[in-house]
């Protein structure tokens, strides 16, 4: 899956945005971001990366645990200082202190105001900066080694769908929550690690419900019947969704359907770098309203996917920023028809100069499970 990751870069584009940002160093607590600078996916961490650093090798960069990742962070991440205390977040403050370390960038969407206030009563010798977003700016854009991850994590949901179709486990008769375990544990039997958010599985007028957590409610020949899923392998998460008829479809459902589909191509081919985000969302909204259905496309087109899902960027109307070459999105338009039942088509992409790079492959044809 392509040469491992390389975190001292990472950290190094990271000291790059801080003296961008005129601040001396990071005080990371956001897991993701510190799984993405170091390679460490314990449960409890505190990071401190510091501009001096690009001097003095990494000897002021620090990554504090609990005494529980003793062993797992020595083996994570063996090129990096360590603290083990019960307190992570007091010893790493602590040391930015003895180190007189200046301006300290904080991730201000993520510290909660008391531990903002705690840091500053700590070390009343440090200046703390709200620097949100930084290291989350740099997830952004996928190496060729998160783009293999991600490509094995949409290979695990595609294989799992087609063994859920070919086993005849989509049916009436049985429960949106039975289809959602079957399908779940075929993403496991198919390469992945974990599963990457909630599976959806809505049948009937549960399809109007784009999040629609899986219920009792029992799978009915006629219904639209929307499957939402991804994997994880690596860390890094896939998302796709689809939507399929049980038994012969009507009128009205291939109509909606080929809608669907079609402002699903247009927001594809939207994708490009350079492209303003608000400007994808349109290129696909824009097929549902001219048909007299914009109301009823209740989201945005896509989201960024990687270690989380979703992240940056957003792809909405009210979205900012353009797309970058090496960006992972997707492209999800739906049409909900409440009571009565709704499509989505969900891909995951890298875009990319040439057009971009489709990493799920199951069909986006209508699908009839007879």
């Amino acid at each position: 899956m392509g040469i491992g990751p390389d975190y001292a870069a990472r950290r190094g584009a990271l000291r790059s945005l801080l003296m961008e940002n005129e601040v001396d160093g990071l005080l990371v607590t956001d897991l993701v971001n510190i799984r993405y600078l170091t390679g460490f996916s314990g449960a409890d961490a505190v990071l401190l990366v510091h501009t001096w650093d690009m001097r003095d090798s990494e000897e002021r960069t620090v990554i504090g645990t609990d005494g529980r990742y003793r062993t797992q962070v020595a083996a994570q991440v063996p090129d990096l200082r360590s603290e083990i205390s019960w307190a992570t977040a007091r010893r790493i403050v602590e040391l930015a202190g003895e180190w007189q370390l200046g301006r300290i960038g904080f991730e201000s969407h993520i510290v909660t105001v008391d531990q903002h206030r705690g840091f500053v009563e700590q070390c009343t010798g440090l200046e703390f900066v709200a620097t949100p977003g930084l290291v989350e700016q740099l997830r952004m854009v996928k190496d060729s080694y998160e783009i293999a991850q991600l490509r094995a994590a949409c290979v695990a949901a595609d294989d799992a769908l087609a063994a859920l179709l070919a086993g005849g486990a989509l049916r009436p008769g049985r429960t949106e929550r039975q289809i959602a375990r079957d399908l779940e544990w075929a993403m496991f039997e198919h390469g992945a690690e974990a599963v990457a958010f909630q599976t959806i599985v809505a049948t009937g007028a549960n399809a109007a419900v784009p999040q629609h957590r899986p219920s009792q409610a029992v799978l009915t020949a006629g219904d639209f019947v929307e499957i939402g899923c991804g994997g994880v392998v690596g860390g890094y998460r896939s998302a796709m969704t689809r939507t399929v008829v049980l038994g012969t479809p009507t009128a009205w459902q291939r109509e909606v359907y080929s809608l669907v589909q079609q402002s699903h191509r247009a927001g594809e081919k939207a994708l490009r770098p350079g492209v303003p985000v608000a400007d994808v969302d349109a290129a696909a909204r824009t097929v549902i309203e001219e048909a007299g259905h914009g109301t009823l496309f209740v989201h945005g087109l896509g989201h960024g996917v990687g270690l989380r899902i979703p992240e940056a960027p957003g792809i909405a109307k009210t979205g900012t920023g353009t797309l970058l070459s090496g960006v992972a999105v997707t492209v999800e338009p739906g049409v909900y028809f409440p009571g009565r039942g709704g499509v989505r088509i969900e891909d995951t992409f890298v875009v990319r100069e040439r057009g971009p790079d489709l990493l799920t492959g199951t069909s986006k044809d209508l699908t009839v499970v007879e």
